[in-house]
């Protein structure tokens, strides 16, 4: 699973009000009024129709008018089990990611890419894991939403975060996605050790969201800043914004990067300076960007690091500034676990006029529908 951040509110309090957040230069501080006025309805938890596992993340993607989710750990059930509600203690196995593809139930999702066993098929690994490079199966390449690079040949890319565990996190980096059979596989990984931002110098691009803008030509990732950063509460919590034109996702020269709203995007050069003057976000979970054709401006949807709230934002550009939070739900953690990535599901209602969010409550994936007006 990708890496999740957490925060106290005695602690967020405390570094709102520090001198660095209010550098008149801050470019993650929220401006203007959100607009977004609401009504909220708990659905249920989204399994799978045709397979049993406990899993986490589920970010949708769209390629060639297919709409599929991208999940981080699946851990299958045991065998013959058809409804994790019903599964049994112990380990069954697991795959660090896999992919589904989403149905017109909020919840339910059909599961790609299956194993054979029976009579309950489960999941197989989505990103392939290279020994060449020194992984495992147990390394993670936990991956945001799919975007579309080209429609006739049901081509995209996935960004994804390699985890070696004990070592650590290793670098960002992106998968070349074809649609094979029915099914997103990724079938190249650039990089020469698999990822192209080495985690100790660059931000990991694409951890928090990735998403293909639908008024543009450009595929838009934020990330978190390098793991020297880990131990510091305050540079630790800033996100960075990159950029490309869906026909160059393939080729790492032809990313901008966003260098704040004073030095606007560099083409070629990721980020070398951190802080709040060239950030683009603050201790915000990882989460998922729609534009809604209702409010006609971008949404961010995303959980509050540590304290089981949904939050929307919004703006008229993807590199802000952003409107403060709305929050519209407050989950319960089940048996105490965490609370955490917001996941859109625009394809349910394009209108825009109501948004169905899952998020992933210890395991089990939680769903709600908002309801806006204005």
């Amino acid at each position: 699973m990708l890496t999740k951040t957490l925060l106290s509110s005695l602690s967020i309090t405390a570094a709102l009000a520090s001198p660095l957040s209010k550098r008149a230069r801050d470019n993650t501080q929220a401006a203007g009024t959100n607009p977004i006025k609401f009504t909220t309805q708990f659905l249920g938890n989204q399994v799978a129709e045709n397979s049993c596992s406990h899993r986490d993340l589920g970010f949708t993607g769209k390629i060639k008018d297919k709409w599929y989710a991208v999940w981080g750990d699946a851990l299958w059930c045991a065998a013959g089990v058809s409804d994790p509600e019903k599964d049994t203690s112990g380990f069954h196995g697991m795959v660090r990611d896999a992919v589904s593809v989403v149905t017109g139930d909020p919840l339910k999702v059909h599961d790609l890419n299956l194993n054979k066993d029976s009579p309950v098929p489960h999941q197989n690994q989505f990103v392939p894991f290279n020994t060449a490079w020194g992984e495992t199966n147990m390394f993670g390449f936990g991956g945001t939403s799919l975007c579309e690079v080209d429609y006739n040949s049901a081509t995209g890319v996935v960004f994804y975060l390699v985890n070696a565990n004990e070592q650590g996190l290793k670098g960002a980096g992106v998968g070349k996605v074809e649609v094979l059979n029915g099914t997103p596989t990724v079938t190249k990984r650039f990089g020469s050790n698999g990822f192209w931002w080495d985690q100790s110098q660059f931000p990991r691009y694409g951890d928090v969201a990735a998403y293909r803008d639908e008024n543009s030509d450009f595929i838009y990732a934020w990330g978190g800043p390098p793991t020297r950063f880990s131990g510091d509460f305050v540079q630790g919590g800033y996100n960075y914004l990159t950029r490309v034109k869906a026909s160059s996702a393939f080729d790492m020269s032809q990313y901008e990067y966003y260098y704040g709203a004073s030095g606007g995007w560099i083409k070629n050069k990721p980020h070398d300076q951190f802080g709040a003057d060239v950030a683009v976000f603050w201790n915000v979970g990882q989460g998922q960007m729609v534009y809604s054709q209702f409010y006609k401006c971008y949404i961010f949807v995303h959980l509050g690091p540590g304290s089981s709230d949904v939050f929307l934002r919004t703006a008229t550009k993807l590199e802000g500034p952003w409107t403060p939070d709305v929050k519209v739900f407050h989950a319960t953690p089940n048996n105490g676990g965490l609370v955490y990535a917001g996941v859109a599901h625009p394809y349910l209602d394009t209108s825009g006029q109501t948004l169905v969010i899952s998020y992933t409550n210890n395991n089990k994936i939680e769903v709600i529908k908002v309801k806006f007006s204005k």
